[in-house]
Formats: C-alpha cells, sequence, structure tokens
C-alpha cells in the first residue's frame, strides 16, 4: 500500500526511530529508577520491596536537608547572576564593534569547554599556595596571607557560584543577543526622537519584548542549575563537610556507597522537582503573558 504524504501515516513512520530511541533511552531508564527507589537494592543484600522506606529515610537525612538546600541556594544566586552578567554582554555585542563578530565567537568560548576542564582551571584558581585568586588579592593588598577558598563553606560557595557563571553566562548571551536582535530598531529610534534615554528605552521597550526570552534562559538555567554535579565533584568534591554537595552528587554517593534503592530515590525527588518547577514556571509565565 502506497501512503500518501497528506494521509499522516507516512509522518507516523518518520517518528518511529524517535519513539524506539526515547522509550529505550529516556523511558526505560526512568521507570527503572522509580522502581528501583521502592526496594531496599544494598549491594551483597537481597533485594526487596519497602515501600516508600527509602523516601522516609531521605526525609529524615541531614544529609539530603543540607544537599536540597545547597542545590536551593545555589540556583537562586547563580541563575540571575548568569542572567545578568549573559544580558550585560548581549548589549555590549549588539552595538556596533570593531571586530563583533570575532567578540562574539570568543564569548562561546567558556561555554564550550566541557564542565570538568572549567571546574579543574577554578581548582587551580582557587588553590591555597599558589593559586592565582591569592597571588592576585596580595599582589593588590587586598590580603596578607592567602585565603582557603575551598576550605570554607561560604567561600568554596562562592568559588562554585563564580565557575559556573563563567561558564554558562555566555549561553543565556547567545540567546538574549538573537532576543535584541528581533527588536525592531524603529522603535529604539522613535523612543530617542522623544527625549528617552538609554534606561527608559530599556526598561519600557528592550524588556517587555524580551520576556518570552527571559523565559526559555530561566527556564534553561534553572533546570541544568538542579542538577549540578560536574562542578562540585571535580571543585571541591562536595567539601567541606558536605556544604557543596548537591542533589546529584548525593545520588552518586548513594550509588557509590552500593545503596543502590537510596541513591534513586535521590534521583527521583530531584526530577520530580525539576518537572513541578518546569510546570508551575510555564504555567505562571502563561498566566502573565495573558
Amino acid at each position: 500500500m502506497r501512503l500518501k504524504p497528506s494521509s499522516g501515516k507516512l509522518g507516523w513512520l518518520f517518528l518511529l526511530p524517535l519513539g524506539f530511541f526515547i522509550l529505550v533511552f529516556l523511558l526505560t531508564p526512568i521507570v527503572g529508577t522509580i522502581q528501583s527507589s521502592f526496594y531496599q537494592d544494598v549491594a551483597f543484600l537481597p533485594k526487596r520491596f519497602t515501600g516508600l522506606s527509602n523516601y522516609l529515610v531521605l526525609f529524615q537525612d541531614s544529609a539530603f536537608r543540607q544537599a536540597a538546600l545547597f542545590t536551593l541556594l545555589f540556583v537562586g544566586v547563580s541563575v540571575p547572576l548568569e542572567c545578568l552578567i549573559g544580558l550585560i554582554f548581549a548589549l555590549v555585542l549588539q552595538r556596533s564593534l570593531p571586530g563583533k563578530g570575532m567578540w562574539r565567537a570568543l564569548v562561546l568560548i567558556p561555554w564550550a569547554i566541557p564542565a570538568t576542564v572549567s571546574a579543574k582551571t577554578f581548582q587551580l584558581i582557587f588553590q591555597y599556595h599558589d593559586g592565582l585568586m591569592n597571588a592576585l588579592l596580595q599582589g593588590i593588598g587586598i590580603t596578607n596571607a592567602p585565603i582557603h577558598w575551598l576550605g570554607g563553606a561560604p567561600s568554596a560557595f562562592f568559588a562554585l557560584v563564580l565557575a559556573d557563571a563563567w561558564k554558562t553566562a555566555p549561553f543565556a548571551a547567545i540567546l538574549f543577543l538573537a532576543g535584541l536582535a528581533s527588536i525592531p530598531d524603529d522603535l529604539h529610534r522613535q523612543a530617542k526622537v522623544d527625549g528617552a534615554h538609554f534606561l527608559r528605552r530599556f526598561i519600557h521597550i528592550t524588556l517587555p519584548l524580551l520576556k518570552p526570552v527571559i523565559t526559555v534562559v530561566l527556564l534553561f538555567r534553572i533546570i541544568d542549575a538542579l542538577r549540578v554535579f560536574d562542578l562540585n565533584y571535580v571543585l571541591t568534591g562536595g567539601g567541606p563537610g558536605g556544604a557543596t554537595t548537591s542533589l546529584s552528587l548525593l545520588g552518586y554517593q548513594r550509588y557509590l556507597s552500593g545503596d543502590f534503592g537510596l541513591g534513586a530515590a535521590v534521583s527521583v525527588l530531584l526530577f520530580l522537582s525539576a518537572w513541578l518547577f518546569t510546570w508551575l514556571y510555564l504555567r505562571q509565565a502563561r498566566s502573565v503573558e495573558a
């Protein structure tokens, strides 16, 4: 039987490989992780169904609460900072600059570098004895003695946020730059004729027209920050004393210790948190637009 393009059957046929990929490589691991979270699945012990006991253990675990608090703080601090830096970069790159194409390409370099490589780079920057940060601060006379950046909770948190902002702000900048390019120049020219200065044009013209792009940038960055793993694992290892352990890193540590059921429960809670936030955020964005 010959399929007609208008019948829609040909379209479903082309979607079969994608559906197979989603089923095998996405849905199957998700279903398996959810199933494992309801079992006592510990290495060298018989696997048995325990219901919600893994989740109850997590809610009573101080390490889980500490990891959840760190993850929320990391999202709340890093995402607005990255969006602000990205927007500033986009506004600068939008202007007529010599070699504008080269500058736009250079901005993408931090984002193109793998997270583990950038984390290792910042680990060298924040080293206690030979780190660039201490050498710079001591060289200009701000401090007399080196600071143990990765040895204290506040300073380690600052190092993680700075490393994440350096890597991911270019992603926000490119999206904001695309949004700025879609704003008609006639609006700004007319506002200039009417005597509106840059800040007024930015507040009343640029920001309102950038709302769809801001929604996308915030959504992508918040979901990505919720599951932060590489930076913590390489830069601080979750220390000091678990102060920089994220939920993703905690789940990995539970898997590494052989408690697969507890690690699966952490992964499920992180997945549900990201899904719930996405749903609430998009619902709120639609209600604001309406």
